[in-house]
């Protein structure tokens, strides 16, 4: 009988244990992007979660505006920066020279070279 009254609270305790852990975990997570959306600056090299890179140029309360290209501009929501570029050196990760060149693909050899 005392089994069934510890099983019976085990059920009652782990979905309370499942929802105060969830609930702990998104607030890490809404105070980690809010600080990473207060330490954006003009000139930081950014990535969009829908994959966009560029430079922000220009930023207010619930825009950032980023050079996609030399001359073009983007306005976009500040919450859809999802990371900053990470600094890169003169070699790409495959190897080759590191390009912006928008007709290159980095670590694809052009015309059979």
């Amino acid at each position: 009988m005392n089994n069934n009254g510890a099983f019976s609270l085990l059920i009652f305790a782990l979905p309370l244990l499942l929802l105060g852990w969830l609930f702990f975990s998104q607030n890490k997570r809404m105070k980690q992007a809010r600080n990473f959306s207060s330490a954006l600056g003009v000139g930081d090299r950014v990535v969009t979660s829908s994959g966009i890179f560029g430079t922000v140029k220009h930023l207010d309360d619930t825009s950032a505006w980023l050079e996609v290209a030399e001359g073009t501009t983007i306005r976009i929501d500040r919450r859809a920066i999802a990371m900053k570029q990470a600094d890169t050196s003169d070699t790409g990760a495959v190897g080759g020279p590191n390009t912006d060149d928008p007709g290159t693909t980095p670590g694809i050899q052009q015309n059979g070279q």
